[in-house]
């Protein structure tokens, strides 16, 4: 027994050595690593369930802003609608054209200003009061474009009676515009000798000039002119021209009478230039136009028309005399931005310069009296200031040559209570030193 115990009691003692030595550890360590295994799916199971949840707070984050953003948009968009059709009508009157677009114009408007209607003295709405008519007609003012208009809206004539006589030498400026729906037939500029109650009978007037001109749907419209001298057809012409189109519109219509001969201007092309358009005994004493409108779609618009007297003289003027004063050289309205239409009378005074290499100038700007006279003082100075710049990089004359100054509405030349009159006070004077 003894025996038998003690051969028990050794091989307990034997295992639990074996087991102390290490053979043991495998099973123990499978145990364990059966534990951590566990606790690492479960530790990566909860950071996928926390990814997931980042994820899907951060696209419904993403998803609201862009809703929000849509929202934003299309709350803006009706404005911005606004602002692009805006900015589409206004397109013809802003786009400033180079000068030398203009390097071919050489008209000059006459020495003194008679008549200028922009119907600022009229109510929207009204009839102008020194107008004439057998049709119907309005001022309006018009999207994108400055000033008033008169809208030509009937079959007949449309005549300014301040305008009752046209000299030998003269100049007869106006816009024509036409909405881009127009359909229909000619307007006609018309220049006649009648009786002082013959308008409505201006197509059988003893001596006539019809300047007729008709916008086109595509790239060209068409202009005609028809001479009537002594009560008999002398007479007519047709061309195709560019510059007025149902797109390509306002024109401004620039007609310069020199005895017989007529040359007439759409914006800055000589469209026509006829020596002999006019008989040598003619006594034209009107100016109207004329239109036919069935249906009123052949609505015309007439602003800023400006009738000038007297051929320039520039040479004498300033050679001689001392000062040449021009009403030829154009701004924007309270601005000094010198317009390209001021090319012929710009070129005058270069002309004068160039011949003349020793002679220094003094440039001076005059204004109107509407607004406020330090503003009016200030607004002559820069106009008087972008002139001698044009004159400078346009037309190379050394602004050595060139002083400045600007008068404002300090004085006029006639009275400010007219059109015309405030006309005629902005100038531009060039003063010989």
């Amino acid at each position: 027994m003894r025996y038998e115990s003690l051969q028990r009691l050794c091989v307990a003692l034997i295992v639990v050595s074996l087991a102390t030595a290490g053979f043991g550890v495998p099973a123990v360590n499978a145990q364990f690593g059966g534990l951590k295994d566990a606790a690492r799916k479960a530790k990566e199971a909860m950071q996928k369930k926390k990814d997931a949840e980042a994820q899907a707070q951060k696209e419904a984050e993403a998803k609201k802003e862009a809703e929000a953003k849509k929202e934003t948009d299309a709350k803006k968009e009706p404005e911005a609608n606004k602002e692009t059709t805006a900015a589409a009508q206004q397109a013809p009157a802003d786009a400033a054209p180079s000068f030398q677009v203009y390097s071919k114009f050489d008209f000059v408007p006459g020495e003194k200003i008679v008549a200028f209607e922009d119907f600022s003295q009229d109510a929207i709405g009204d009839f102008p009061a020194k107008w004439n008519t057998n049709g119907s007609g309005e001022v309006v003012t018009i999207s994108g474009k400055p000033g008033r208009w008169l809208k030509l809206a009937g079959s007949g004539f449309y005549t300014p009676e301040f305008i009752t006589a046209l000299p030998d030498d003269f100049t007869l400026e106006f816009d024509v515009l036409t909405p881009p729906t127009f359909a229909g037939y000619y307007l006609n500029s018309v220049i006649a000798q009648l009786p002082s109650d013959g308008a409505a009978n201006w197509s059988a007037a003893t001596n006539s000039f019809i300047l007729s001109l008709l916008p086109g749907s595509g790239d060209l419209g068409t202009s005609q002119t028809q001479v009537r001298q002594d009560s008999a057809s002398a007479g007519q012409n047709s061309k195709s021209v560019k510059q007025f189109t149902k797109v390509a519109n306002p024109v401004h219509i620039s007609m310069w009478r020199q005895r017989q001969r007529v040359r007439v201007y759409l914006n800055e092309e000589k469209v026509w230039d006829l020596p002999r358009a006019l008989a040598q005994t003619a006594k034209f004493n009107m100016f109207l136009f004329a239109l036919r409108n069935d249906a009123g779609e052949s609505d015309y618009y007439i602003g800023n028309v400006r009738l000038a007297v007297g051929a320039p003289d520039t040479r004498n003027k300033l050679l001689t005399e001392g000062k040449w004063v021009t009403h030829g050289i154009l701004f924007d309205v309270n601005s000094d931005r010198v317009k390209p239409e001021s090319y012929g009378a710009l070129k005058e005074i270069v002309n004068v310069l160039t011949e003349n290499a020793d002679v220094k100038i003094q440039v001076v700007g005059h204004t109107d009296s509407d607004g406020d006279d330090a503003k009016n003082l200030d607004l002559s100075k820069r106009r008087a200031a972008s002139v001698r710049t044009v004159l400078a990089k346009e037309f190379a004359i050394a602004e050595a040559r060139m002083e400045t100054d600007g008068k404002g509405e300090s004085q006029p030349i006639e009275k400010n209570d007219t059109p015309a009159g405030k006309a005629n006070n902005r100038r531009v004077e060039f003063i010989k030193k």
